[in-house]
């Protein structure tokens, strides 16, 4: 008797983790242009990939060659790839002249967006600099595919051996869901403002 009684539970616990964190959404200032970057502009997107990343965070310039990287692969295909700077104007250092000189002539079409506020990267519940939150268009909005980290090597790109958002990202373009659709990020903390 017991045994039936528990298995509705586990179907439902099932169920709920299978649907994915649906994501409302957002406006935000491109540093480089100004324009705002709006979410609903690109529900004909295949992606867009949000790097949350600050100009300071010693983990976050170890990634940003394979970030770019990354760009230059899939963008051509559809993949929105966007920096989020949650400390952009609460930090000396994170301000519009040191965001223009870290990033000239490095990639174009990259958009750098102010979260000062934090208020996305609340939304989103992002505690580490860098992580990745990649985010799918549907019918019924938008929703997290893949959160965490970028690979399992800050370090040295040649030896890592599991490219999470590499792998999230090619299962995405063969209409896959990701697996695994989460990582344990590593890096600098989100300061809180």
């Amino acid at each position: 008797m017991k045994a039936t009684s528990v298995l509705p539970v586990l179907f439902f616990l099932f169920s709920i983790q299978s649907f994915a964190q649906r994501v409302e959404g957002f406006s935000l200032e491109n540093i480089h242009t100004g324009e705002s970057f709006e979410l609903d502009s690109y529900s004909d997107s295949k992606a867009v990939v949000l790097v949350f990343t600050t100009l300071s965070c010693p983990f976050s310039k170890l990634y940003e060659n394979r970030v770019i990287a990354l760009h230059d692969n899939f963008s051509k295909d559809g993949f929105v790839f966007v920096m989020v700077n949650p400390h952009f104007g609460n930090d000396e250092e994170e301000n519009k002249p040191a965001v223009l000189e870290r990033f000239k002539g490095k990639v174009s079409g990259l958009a750098v967006l102010d979260d000062g506020a934090q208020l996305l990267t609340k939304q989103l519940g992002v505690t580490k600099l860098p992580e990745v939150v990649v985010i799918t268009p549907s019918q019924t909005g938008f929703a997290v595919a893949y959160r965490g980290a970028i690979d399992n090597n800050p370090q040295v790109p040649e030896s890592a051996n599991m490219r999470y958002l590499e792998n999230a990202l090619e299962s995405i373009q063969n209409k896959k869901n990701p697996s695994p659709s989460s990582s344990r990020p590593v890096g600098c903390n989100v300061r809180v403002k």
